[in-house]
Protein backbone atom coordinates (compact mmCIF):
# COMPACT_ATOMS: atom_id res chain seq x y z
CA UNK A 1 0.00 0.00 0.00
CA UNK A 2 2.84 2.20 0.78
CA UNK A 3 4.46 1.95 -2.59
CA UNK A 4 0.68 2.80 -3.95
CA UNK A 5 0.88 6.01 -2.42
CA UNK A 6 4.48 6.95 -3.03
CA UNK A 7 3.55 6.15 -6.77
CA UNK A 8 0.60 8.53 -6.21
CA UNK A 9 2.49 11.21 -4.60
CA UNK A 10 5.10 10.94 -7.50
CA UNK A 11 2.68 11.51 -10.82
CA UNK A 12 0.59 13.92 -8.81
CA UNK A 13 4.35 15.71 -8.20
CA UNK A 14 5.03 14.99 -11.68
CA UNK A 15 1.41 16.44 -13.43
CA UNK A 16 2.26 19.78 -10.94
CA UNK A 17 5.43 20.08 -11.87
CA UNK A 18 5.02 20.04 -15.50
CA UNK A 19 1.69 22.19 -15.44
CA UNK A 20 2.81 24.95 -12.81
CA UNK A 21 6.47 24.84 -12.91
CA UNK A 22 8.23 23.96 -9.28
CA UNK A 23 8.23 27.43 -7.98
CA UNK A 24 4.22 27.85 -8.59
CA UNK A 25 3.62 24.02 -6.89
CA UNK A 26 2.59 23.82 -3.31
CA UNK A 27 3.07 20.57 -1.28
CA UNK A 28 -0.59 21.28 -1.11
CA UNK A 29 -1.63 21.22 -4.71
CA UNK A 30 0.48 17.83 -4.94
CA UNK A 31 -1.27 15.84 -1.60
CA UNK A 32 -5.04 16.91 -3.24
CA UNK A 33 -3.99 15.65 -6.90
CA UNK A 34 -2.60 12.65 -5.14
CA UNK A 35 -5.75 12.45 -2.91
CA UNK A 36 -3.20 11.97 0.18
CA UNK A 37 -3.03 13.98 3.31
CA UNK A 38 0.05 16.49 3.08
CA UNK A 39 1.53 14.30 6.02
CA UNK A 40 1.91 11.37 3.72
CA UNK A 41 4.00 13.57 1.50
CA UNK A 42 6.76 14.14 4.22
CA UNK A 43 6.71 10.32 4.87
CA UNK A 44 7.95 9.21 1.73
CA UNK A 45 10.03 12.62 0.82
CA UNK A 46 11.72 15.17 3.29
CA UNK A 47 10.94 18.63 0.70
CA UNK A 48 9.81 20.07 -2.24
CA UNK A 49 13.05 19.85 -3.34
CA UNK A 50 13.47 16.48 -1.99
CA UNK A 51 10.81 15.48 -4.00
CA UNK A 52 11.88 17.43 -7.13
CA UNK A 53 15.32 15.17 -6.20
CA UNK A 54 13.60 12.06 -7.24
CA UNK A 55 11.48 13.43 -9.99
CA UNK A 56 14.66 14.05 -11.62
CA UNK A 57 16.61 11.11 -11.30
CA UNK A 58 13.53 9.30 -13.04
CA UNK A 59 14.17 11.86 -15.38
CA UNK A 60 17.19 11.40 -16.22
CA UNK A 61 16.88 7.40 -16.40
CA UNK A 62 14.00 8.24 -19.36
CA UNK A 63 16.52 10.21 -21.05
CA UNK A 64 19.27 8.05 -20.78
CA UNK A 65 17.20 4.54 -21.98
CA UNK A 66 17.57 5.38 -25.59
CA UNK A 67 21.19 5.99 -25.47
CA UNK A 68 22.05 3.12 -23.48
CA UNK A 69 19.86 1.30 -25.77
CA UNK A 70 21.99 2.28 -28.79
CA UNK A 71 25.06 1.14 -26.91
CA UNK A 72 23.86 -2.29 -26.25
CA UNK A 73 23.65 -2.53 -30.41
CA UNK A 74 27.13 -2.24 -30.58
CA UNK A 75 26.99 -0.50 -33.64
CA UNK A 76 29.08 2.47 -35.02
CA UNK A 77 29.36 6.27 -32.98
CA UNK A 78 26.74 7.78 -35.53
CA UNK A 79 24.17 4.68 -35.66
CA UNK A 80 24.18 5.37 -31.77
CA UNK A 81 23.57 9.10 -31.65
CA UNK A 82 21.24 8.52 -34.34
CA UNK A 83 19.48 5.98 -32.45
CA UNK A 84 19.85 7.43 -29.27
CA UNK A 85 18.29 10.89 -30.60
CA UNK A 86 15.04 8.75 -32.27
CA UNK A 87 15.02 7.70 -28.57
CA UNK A 88 14.95 11.24 -27.04
CA UNK A 89 12.46 12.69 -29.81
CA UNK A 90 9.75 9.87 -28.68
CA UNK A 91 10.27 10.91 -25.73
CA UNK A 92 9.78 14.76 -26.37
CA UNK A 93 6.10 14.63 -26.32
CA UNK A 94 6.47 13.11 -22.47
CA UNK A 95 8.99 15.28 -21.64
CA UNK A 96 6.37 18.77 -20.16
CA UNK A 97 8.08 18.85 -17.01
CA UNK A 98 11.50 18.59 -18.79
CA UNK A 99 10.46 22.04 -21.16
CA UNK A 100 8.33 23.43 -18.01
CA UNK A 101 11.49 23.68 -15.58
CA UNK A 102 13.51 24.79 -18.75
CA UNK A 103 10.96 27.55 -19.49
CA UNK A 104 10.80 28.32 -15.13
CA UNK A 105 14.50 28.96 -15.46
CA UNK A 106 14.86 31.19 -18.47
CA UNK A 107 11.39 33.19 -16.57
CA UNK A 108 12.19 33.46 -13.12
CA UNK A 109 16.01 31.65 -12.47
CA UNK A 110 14.86 29.28 -9.50
CA UNK A 111 17.50 27.68 -7.92
CA UNK A 112 16.42 24.12 -7.19
CA UNK A 113 15.56 24.29 -11.09
CA UNK A 114 18.68 25.11 -11.93
CA UNK A 115 20.49 22.66 -10.18
CA UNK A 116 18.29 19.67 -11.16
CA UNK A 117 18.41 20.82 -14.99
CA UNK A 118 22.57 21.61 -14.51
CA UNK A 119 22.71 17.85 -12.67
CA UNK A 120 20.27 16.27 -16.06
CA UNK A 121 22.83 18.31 -18.00
CA UNK A 122 25.38 16.61 -16.56
CA UNK A 123 24.49 13.07 -16.37
CA UNK A 124 23.95 13.47 -19.70
CA UNK A 125 27.15 14.72 -20.68
CA UNK A 126 29.08 12.37 -18.96
CA UNK A 127 27.45 9.39 -20.29
CA UNK A 128 27.63 10.23 -24.09
CA UNK A 129 31.11 11.70 -23.85
CA UNK A 130 31.78 7.83 -22.17
CA UNK A 131 30.82 6.62 -25.68
CA UNK A 132 32.37 8.97 -27.48
CA UNK A 133 35.79 8.64 -25.90
CA UNK A 134 34.84 3.93 -26.35
CA UNK A 135 34.92 5.58 -30.10
CA UNK A 136 38.13 7.23 -29.95
CA UNK A 137 39.69 4.06 -28.51
CA UNK A 138 37.78 1.93 -30.62
CA UNK A 139 39.90 4.14 -33.82
CA UNK A 140 36.13 4.04 -35.20
CA UNK A 141 36.71 8.40 -35.15
CA UNK A 142 40.03 10.53 -34.28
CA UNK A 143 40.85 11.57 -30.90
CA UNK A 144 38.64 14.54 -29.54
CA UNK A 145 37.81 16.24 -26.21
CA UNK A 146 34.91 14.14 -25.87
CA UNK A 147 33.34 15.71 -22.73
CA UNK A 148 33.64 19.05 -24.88
CA UNK A 149 31.63 16.92 -28.16
CA UNK A 150 29.39 15.48 -25.47
CA UNK A 151 28.22 18.94 -24.05
CA UNK A 152 27.62 20.14 -27.65
CA UNK A 153 25.54 17.43 -28.79
CA UNK A 154 23.48 17.75 -25.79
CA UNK A 155 23.17 21.01 -26.58
CA UNK A 156 22.52 21.05 -29.82
CA UNK A 157 19.87 18.14 -29.02
CA UNK A 158 17.62 20.20 -26.51
CA UNK A 159 17.97 23.15 -28.95
CA UNK A 160 16.35 20.95 -31.82
CA UNK A 161 14.01 19.32 -29.63
CA UNK A 162 13.06 22.16 -27.04
CA UNK A 163 14.18 25.95 -27.41
CA UNK A 164 13.16 25.76 -30.92
CA UNK A 165 9.63 25.00 -30.23
CA UNK A 166 9.61 27.90 -27.55
CA UNK A 167 9.82 30.29 -30.47
CA UNK A 168 8.87 28.36 -33.77
CA UNK A 169 6.87 25.74 -35.35
CA UNK A 170 8.15 22.27 -34.09
CA UNK A 171 10.24 20.81 -36.31
CA UNK A 172 9.21 17.06 -37.59
CA UNK A 173 11.10 14.40 -36.73
CA UNK A 174 12.18 13.94 -40.37
CA UNK A 175 13.60 17.48 -40.46
CA UNK A 176 15.58 17.00 -36.96
CA UNK A 177 17.45 13.64 -37.44
CA UNK A 178 19.21 14.77 -40.75
CA UNK A 179 20.07 18.32 -39.27
CA UNK A 180 21.58 16.38 -35.76
CA UNK A 181 23.13 13.68 -37.81
CA UNK A 182 24.81 16.12 -40.54
CA UNK A 183 26.18 18.47 -37.36
CA UNK A 184 27.18 15.74 -35.75
CA UNK A 185 29.26 14.59 -37.87
CA UNK A 186 30.77 18.33 -39.12
CA UNK A 187 31.86 18.60 -35.35
CA UNK A 188 33.56 15.10 -34.80
CA UNK A 189 35.39 15.78 -38.15
CA UNK A 190 35.82 19.75 -36.89
CA UNK A 191 37.29 18.90 -34.08
CA UNK A 192 39.85 15.31 -35.17
CA UNK A 193 40.77 18.39 -37.89
CA UNK A 194 41.33 20.75 -34.62
CA UNK A 195 43.69 17.86 -32.65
Amino acid sequence: MSSDLRSRVIHAAKQSFSQFGYKGTTIEQIARQARVGKGTIYTFFESKETLLHHITDQLIQEMLAPLREAEQLETLLMAQLQHGLEGLLQLRQRQELFVKLSQELQLSGTIEVKQELQRIENEIVHYIASVIQRAVDREEIAPCHSELMAFLFYKMTVALIVEWEQTHSPLEHAEIEPLFLRMAESLLVLDAKAE
